[in-house]
C-alpha cells in the first residue's frame, strides 16, 4: 500500500503505531537536447545535500529529483513551486541549456514510503532499505524499499507469507527473469499516436489485451509513459485512444466522454508549471 500503509494497518489494530515518515520527490521531464550525449548524470551533492540526477528516458530528458517532508499522502501529489524553482535552477548549471517553464513537458511527484527512526528528522537521511512487519492479526505490511529493489521486496514478502501461512517453501524464480526490451516488442502497428511520443495503436490494443488496461489513464500512465513525458501530448491523444478502447471494449459514447475528462483533470497536475498554452 505504500504510502498509505499506516491508515492499512490500522484496520485490524487501531493502536498501531506510525511507521512511516513522508518525502515526496518531483521529476521534470524535458526534450531531448537538454542533454549531451547518451549517458545518464549525477550530481553528487546539490545545496539542499541531496543528489540530482539526469537521465536520458525514452528520447526525452529526466531531472530529478527533491526531498520535501510531507504530513499526509495523497493519490495525486502536487509539485510545490518551490521544487520546481529549485530543480530547474540547479540543474541549470549541468545541462546543454538552461531549462526554463516553457520547456517542461511534463513534471510529477512520488510519495516515499520511508521507515521512521527517532535519531532523524531529516527524510534525506533515512534509510531507503525495506522494513516487514507482521502484526497480531497475521498481516503482513513490507514497507520502505525502492523501485530498484522491487524483486527483492517481492521476494521477502512472498517467502514471508508463505511462512505465516505453513507453505512449503519454494525457491524464487523472478531474480533471473528478464523484462522484454523495448526494442523486441512486436506491437508497434497501426499509426503513431502522437509525433512527439514513441507509441503506436498497437500499444493501445496491447494494453487491454493483453494487460488488463481499463481506463485511458491506464494505458497513458500506466501501460505506457505518455502522461509522463509529455502531458500535453498526452491529452491531445486520449479522445483517440478512448475510441479505440470503446470500440474493442463495447462501450458507448458517455463511457468515452467521461474517460477524456478524468484523464485530463488528472493530467492537469502534470502540467504545472507549464505555460498555459501548451496544456
Amino acid at each position: 500500500t505504500g504510502a498509505f500503509c499506516d491508515p492499512v494497518r490500522k484496520l485490524p489494530d487501531e493502536r498501531a503505531e506510525r511507521m512511516l515518515s513522508l518525502s515526496q520527490g518531483i521529476h521534470l521531464v524535458f526534450d531531448r537536447s537538454f542533454l549531451s550525449g547518451d549517458n545518464a548524470l549525477v550530481v553528487p551533492k546539490t545545496p539542499d545535500g541531496r543528489v540530482l540526477f539526469v537521465i536520458p528516458w525514452h528520447g526525452h530528458t529526466l531531472v530529478g529529483t527533491t526531498d520535501t517532508p510531507i504530513d499526509k499522502a495523497e493519490l495525486e501529489p502536487h509539485a510545490r513551486e518551490t521544487e520546481i524553482d529549485f530543480v530547474l535552477e540547479t540543474a541549470g548549471s549541468y545541462l546543454a541549456k538552461q531549462p526554463t517553464r516553457e520547456d517542461i513537458l511534463s513534471v510529477f511527484t512520488g510519495i516515499r514510503p520511508l521507515v521512521r527512526s527517532a535519531k532523524s528528522g531529516n527524510t534525506a537521511a533515512l534509510s531507503r532499505d525495506h522494513t516487514i512487519e507482521i502484526d497480531r492479526s497475521g498481516m503482513l505490511t513490507i514497507t520502505g524499499g525502492k523501485w530498484t529493489t522491487y524483486r527483492r521486496m517481492a521476494e521477502d514478502a512472498v517467502n514471508q507469507a508463505m511462512a505465516i501461512a505453513d507453505f512449503p517453501h519454494r525457491p524464487s524464480t523472478t531474480s533471473g527473469l528478464k523484462i522484454l526490451p523495448a526494442d523486441t516488442r512486436t506491437d508497434t502497428a497501426g499509426e503513431q499516436l502522437h509525433p512527439d511520443l514513441p507509441y503506436f495503436v498497437g500499444d493501445v490494443t496491447r494494453a487491454f489485451r493483453d494487460e488488463m488496461a481499463y481506463t485511458v489513464e491506464d494505458v497513458l500512465a500506466r501501460r505506457t509513459r505518455a502522461l509522463f513525458l509529455n502531458a500535453r501530448a498526452a491529452v491531445e491523444i486520449a479522445p483517440k485512444v478512448a475510441e479505440i478502447m470503446a470500440g474493442e471494449l463495447g462501450k458507448n459514447g458517455s463511457w468515452i466522454e467521461s474517460q477524456i475528462e478524468n484523464f485530463r483533470q488528472v493530467a492537469a497536475n502534470y502540467c504545472a508549471g507549464v505555460s498555459k498554452d501548451k496544456v
